[in-house]
């Protein structure tokens, strides 16, 4: 039979308050907002990766709200990069061909790289539309 003390240690969702992960992790993103503001470079959270307790993950995504930028993309199986309610902070989701969540990050940067267009690629429409004018 599980103590008072134990029960509580293992109950990490207390109501409403931010549990004993979900904290930490706001401060480092708010810590990479700082450094992204400060020209110090972008930061990537693999939420995968942490020792997250059961709900921890959905209370961090449900703290950090929606913003206004939802893309959904398909490079090498399909993707969903979402703004959420602070800007400069996105979740990017990767999928496998069976919606299985296959990697899960928190990135705080300008845009995720994943959306910016690629030199190369820039380079071969500049190419096509070339062509197309000619």
């Amino acid at each position: 039979m599980q103590t008072e003390l134990e029960t509580a240690m293992l109950n990490v969702e207390l109501g409403d308050e931010l549990t004993y992960n979900v904290k930490p992790l706001l401060h480092e993103i708010r810590h990479a907002l700082a450094k992204l503001l400060n020209d110090e470079g972008p930061t990537v959270i693999d939420l995968r990766s942490l020792p997250l307790a059961p709900g921890e993950e959905e209370k961090l995504l449900n703290t950090l709200g929606h913003g206004e930028v939802h893309a959904s993309l398909n490079a090498l199986g399909p993707t969903e990069v979402v703004e959420t309610g602070y800007p400069g902070v996105w979740v990017v989701l990767h999928y496998n061909t069976d919606r299985e969540v296959i990697g899960k990050f928190i990135e705080v940067c300008d845009i995720p790289d994943l959306l910016r267009s690629q030199q190369d690629d820039i380079r071969e429409g500049l190419e096509q539309l070339q062509s197309g004018l000619a």
